[in-house]
């Protein structure tokens, strides 16, 4: 293969309040069965790459046991597989991760041991399809020495959140913000790269040398005017989950049948670790309307335009709307929830009334166990 993946999974992000205190951003639930790392890895898989390393730091426990096991992505394989590196403390260094560039610059040694020529670098927090030898082929034709994956955001999304770029006629970046205050363009960065390898060791090396630690700050906005740096614009569907109400808007997407479609129905097929969970049973009395359900749950009460993740007990009477509630939580009799997401592993006691009012709420009234 010519190239070799990245995947930035280790930071925190507060943005998205209670939900990342126990986990990390790339290990969030996504539309019942899987986890957000499981697009970027499958994305991998799919365009046959086979080394890549996730780069974890921040709260990786779950994540890290999410990874146990490579052969669920098609890693497990005497050439090649799945490399997951934490921070080392070292002679040299003593230091967690301080930036991306950074996180690349401390497992240095992988990419130096490496021989294919390229470099996929993405983020684990972001939900789409891709085929990365579509944009490996756009690099060398327009002979880059990086290329950004960039979309347009549709009308009334926020950009601020985003790196904002805008392009010539040639595709070439010619201005590259990082979450400005005041967004100038709707042309966000999807935090896709690809690089030559030899090429990033240099980079990132000189980038060590100067205290510079962030990758797009210290070595894409920095280099823009020096380095051949090139757009590749995307049109099917991506979001990155960074915000609460970013990941709620996700999760309602799989309600949409054409998105549900094109990532369960469509081939290349989306994978994740696999549970040996009973189907979801629905008991007399149940009502459930464009939902998902994921398996291990039992249903009593009603459902209505929300999803449930595994082992999800909803009690006699209950109602759900409009929420999202995540693994092994059980809902007690005559409970209300509305425009809510429920954390893992909760217990919401019987007779109680949650609504999200101004926005989404997120709920944890007795979270006792470790959020997985």
């Amino acid at each position: 293969m010519r190239a070799v993946g990245i995947i930035l999974a280790g930071g925190n992000n507060n943005k998205m309040r209670e939900l990342t205190q126990r986990r990390a951003v790339a290990a969030m639930p996504i539309a019942g069965s899987y986890r957000a790392i499981d697009f970027a890895l499958s994305n991998m898989s799919n365009s046959h790459i086979q080394k890549v390393a996730v780069l974890t730091q921040y709260n990786a426990r779950s994540l890290n046991e999410h990874l146990n096991s490579s052969k669920w992505w098609d890693f497990g394989r005497k050439q090649g597989g799945l490399y997951v590196f934490t921070p080392t403390i070292t002679a040299d260094n003593g230091y967690w991760y301080r930036g991306t560039a950074d996180a690349i610059y401390q497992n240095l040694d992988f990419l130096k041991r490496c021989h294919e020529p390229y470099v996929i670098i993405t983020s684990g927090d972001a939900v789409y399809k891709m085929d990365y030898n579509k944009v490996l082929e756009y690099h060398i034709a327009k002979k880059a020495d990086i290329t950004v994956v960039c979309r347009d955001l549709d009308q009334g999304e926020d950009a601020t959140r985003f790196g904002i770029l805008k392009m010539n006629e040639n595709m070439r970046i010619e201005e590259f913000e990082e979450k400005p205050m005041v967004a100038n363009s709707n042309t966000i960065s999807t935090g896709i790269y690809i690089i030559r390898r030899r090429q990033l060791i240099d980079l990132i090396e000189h980038s060590a040398e100067e205290d510079r630690y962030d990758f797009v700050t210290d070595i894409l906005i920095r280099y823009k005017n020096l380095k051949k740096i090139y757009g590749y614009k995307i049109q099917d569907y991506w979001s990155n989950i960074s915000t609460v109400d970013a990941y709620y808007k996700t999760n309602m997407d799989f309600l949409k049948p054409e998105v549900r479609n094109y990532f369960f129905k469509q081939l290349p097929s989306i994978y994740s670790k696999v549970t040996d969970l009973p189907p979801a049973k629905y008991n007399p009395g149940a009502v459930v309307k464009n939902s998902l359900v994921a398996s291990g749950s039992i249903i009593n009460g009603t459902v209505e335009n929300s999803v449930l993740f595994k082992k999800v007990f909803v009690g006699n009477n209950c109602v759900i709307k409009n929420s999202i509630i995540l693994n092994d939580v059980y809902l007690g009799d005559n409970t209300y929830i509305e425009n809510c997401i429920v954390e893992s592993r909760d217990t919401i006691r019987a007779n109680t009334r949650h609504v999200g009012e101004d926005g989404v709420k997120v709920v944890i009234e007795k979270n006792e166990r470790y959020a997985l």
